[in-house]
């Protein structure tokens, strides 16, 4: 289709959708959901509000403890000089939507500067409103934003593709690598090449985190070959770089605060806790009676924030915090509103719409019970009945899960508890 008639039909449908009224062509879903979120936010669909740069000192700050720094060269290499020759520019955000390092074609920069997409600039959805920086970063998808997909009219002349790169260590969304330029230059296939070469860094992350754990496992070793009993060392993310007197495990769950001393672990016991250059040497002493204090007594499922859902576990000791995966913060999320409990077919029918598809289900609860056990029943799956359980939403019911397509979640943003 020709690229003016396309921009006059998109323009056509934004303009419908903004006054409710029905239209010949409807939005792609993600967009329609996007810009539902962004007039929760009370975005200005015709504004052109600038935000306050972040101050120079605060961007090299928050470049310098980014571990996108560490693969910028990955990026650069494959994405800038292409860039730079199709009249694009790169831009790479934060998790928070602050972008930190724009690279590309100088005439395409200064126009970047007129809009405001600039080094330091916030580009989260809920503050310009739909674009292909901070729409993935809520998502959690790849996506291309064509001319009047973009919420805010001044951002109509552009096309930004997107894609999130996300932590191989802990599935922690780190930013988004975005190019955008000029609607006439963009190509069909951009998003595709995007899409690949965020896969490319999180390959190089994934790579150097192995490179770590094996120099944990050249330190580790001869520790453990004097260590009697049941030990192991791992990262600071609990990734195991070597074990002794035990099966081997993937990754340990540790607490969110952990430190060297005696620690109570649910897959462990009572634990001995040494630091190691890199990580830590985790000994279980053999009391496996669980101190009356450790009991959890309440947990909070917090999904005030896209893509960084969580749960905390508390007792009289303390409280664990760990990060949650999307499909397992939507199976935790149906189990809180459930409390009597849930069959996997039921479950199934709640995420997936397909009461079928139990073996998926039963595969992700054998994973959450693996680091929930002491709170997650099962026959039918459930939130243990001596348990609080609270459920920290979203400002906006539009906000809730946004990257999920689960039934019983779209029932909850059209429709409150």
């Amino acid at each position: 289709m020709d690229v003016r008639e396309a921009t006059r039909l998109l323009k056509g449908m934004r303009a419908a959708a903004l006054a409710g009224r029905p239209s010949k062509l409807a939005p792609r879903a993600e967009i329609d959901a996007s810009w539902r979120r962004v007039l929760g936010h009370g975005v200005d669909p015709d504004g052109a509000r600038h935000t306050a740069l972040l101050p120079l000192a605060e961007v090299e700050r928050r470049r310098h403890s980014s571990p996108l720094s560490q693969v910028l060269p990955v990026l650069r290499e494959a994405l800038v000089s292409v860039a730079d020759a199709a009249q694009h520019i790169m831009v790479v955000s934060d998790a928070e939507g602050k972008l930190l390092w724009r690279e590309g074609h100088a005439s395409v920069l200064r126009s970047a500067d007129a809009l405001g997409f600039e080094v330091g600039a916030d580009w989260s959805e809920g503050v310009v409103g739909t674009n292909g920086v901070g729409t993935p970063l809520i998502t959690g998808r790849p996506m291309q934003v064509y001319s009047a997909e973009h919420f805010v009219s001044t951002h109509h002349t552009w096309t930004c593709a997107g894609a999130p790169i996300v932590d191989p260590r802990d599935g922690r969304l780190l930013g988004v690598v975005d190019v955008s330029g000029p609607l006439s230059t963009m190509h069909p296939a951009t998003l595709a090449f995007v899409t690949s070469v965020s896969r490319l860094a999180e390959a190089e992350l994934r790579t150097r985190h192995l490179a770590a754990v094996e120099r944990l496992r050249t330190v580790a070793a001869p520790v453990l070959c004097r260590v009697g009993g049941r030990a192991l060392a791992v990262d600071t993310n609990g990734w195991t770089a070597a074990v002794t007197g035990m099966p081997p495990v993937d990754r340990l769950p540790l607490p969110k605060s952990f430190r060297a001393g005696r620690v109570w672990l649910p897959s462990l016991g009572m634990c001995a806790v040494e630091p190691l250059p890199g990580g830590w040497l985790v000994q279980a002493v053999g009391d496996d009676v669980r101190p009356a204090d450790a009991i959890p007594r309440r947990v909070v499922l917090d999904l005030s924030r896209p893509r960084r859902s969580s749960v905390t576990v508390s007792g009289d000791a303390g409280s664990w915090t760990q990060e949650l995966s999307p499909r397992h913060a939507e199976l935790l999320y149906v189990l809180a509103l459930h409390r009597t409990g849930r069959t996997a077919a039921q479950l199934a029918h709640d995420i997936f719409e397909d009461p079928t598809r139990t073996v998926t289900v039963r595969a992700e609860m054998s994973r959450l019970r693996r680091h929930l056990a002491e709170v997650l029943a099962h026959r039918p799956y459930r939130f243990a009945e001596d348990v609080e359980v609270e459920v920290v939403q979203p400002p906006h019911a539009a906000d809730l899960l946004p990257h999920s397509t689960a039934p019983a979640v779209l029932g909850a943003r059209h429709h409150p508890h």
